[in-house]
């Protein structure tokens, strides 16, 4: 990891997943789930490193050969009730222990979505560095009609007048949060502990490809979306080379 990254990604990846054994390493398009996120950060223009934090050895092994460093997240951290917030947080304080000077931006990257744009991490981390936001997500827009099941087991409209039907195009689109990606300020993040801080913005993204791998079906979902798009190659990754003075030794013997 570079000691002087102005931009750090930062992919959270335990090895244990009750819906899907070895998730992580399930492959969309021949390519790992964690080996795309990793590739969707390097292929960022602005992001200046990226880590990969888990407990599992062949996920580790698999984000070094994609060109992530890790750190090896300890057990407390890696059990289904741990927050994805803690995980990234362990990763600054490691980052701070090793000496280290903390990012000014934090993009926090889900490997379950295999679809992550770089463009869009770039339009994201513009808005923050620049300070018009402190937090971005991606999110697709919607113009879905949503209802919920009521105690008394009626169906209840959530974001409409049930009365009227209105056309698509005369609905304002609202946005699913997709849980791609979040770029935010780190001293903001670590400041709340929270992924939501400050001002907060979101940036729209193609829903064509805002999957989110949970289940068997996803992957599915997932493998044919790749192969509409000739999705079968890892994209282009600009080289970041820091220079000799902003080399630094990576955490926890990553290369």
């Amino acid at each position: 990891m570079h000691s002087s990254a102005t931009v750090l990604a930062v992919v959270p990846a335990r090895a244990g997943s009750k819906g899907i054994p070895g998730k992580n390493l399930r492959t969309v398009g021949g390519r790992t789930l964690v080996r795309r996120a990793v590739e969707s950060a390097r292929s960022a223009a602005l992001i200046d490193a990226v880590v990969v934090t888990t407990d599992g050895d062949a996920i580790a092994a698999e984000a070094r050969a994609a060109g992530a460093d890790v750190v090896r997240r300890p057990a407390d951290l890696a059990g289904d009730q741990a927050s994805s917030e803690s995980a990234l947080l362990h990763v600054l304080d490691e980052l701070e222990a090793a000496g280290g000077a903390l990012p000014e931006v934090l993009v926090f990257l889900q490997a379950t979505s295999p679809f992550i744009d770089p463009d869009d991490l770039d339009t994201a981390i513009r808005r923050v560095s620049e300070g018009h936001a402190d937090v971005v997500f991606a999110a697709a827009p919607s113009h879905a009609f949503l209802w919920r099941v009521a105690d008394d087991g009626s169906a209840v409209a959530v974001n409409h007048d049930a009365a009227t039907r209105p056309r698509r195009q005369d609905r304002a689109a609202e946005y699913r949060e997709t849980g791609a990606s979040y770029v935010m300020r780190t001293d903001g993040f670590r400041q709340h502990r929270h992924r939501f801080h400050g001002r907060v913005e979101l940036i729209a993204v193609d829903p064509a490809g805002a999957i989110d791998i949970d289940d068997e079906t996803d992957l599915i979902a997932a493998e044919a979306a790749a192969e509409a798009t000739a999705d079968v190659v890892a994209p282009q990754i600009p080289d970041h080379d820091p220079s000799p003075t902003r080399a630094a030794p990576a955490l926890n013997g990553a290369p």
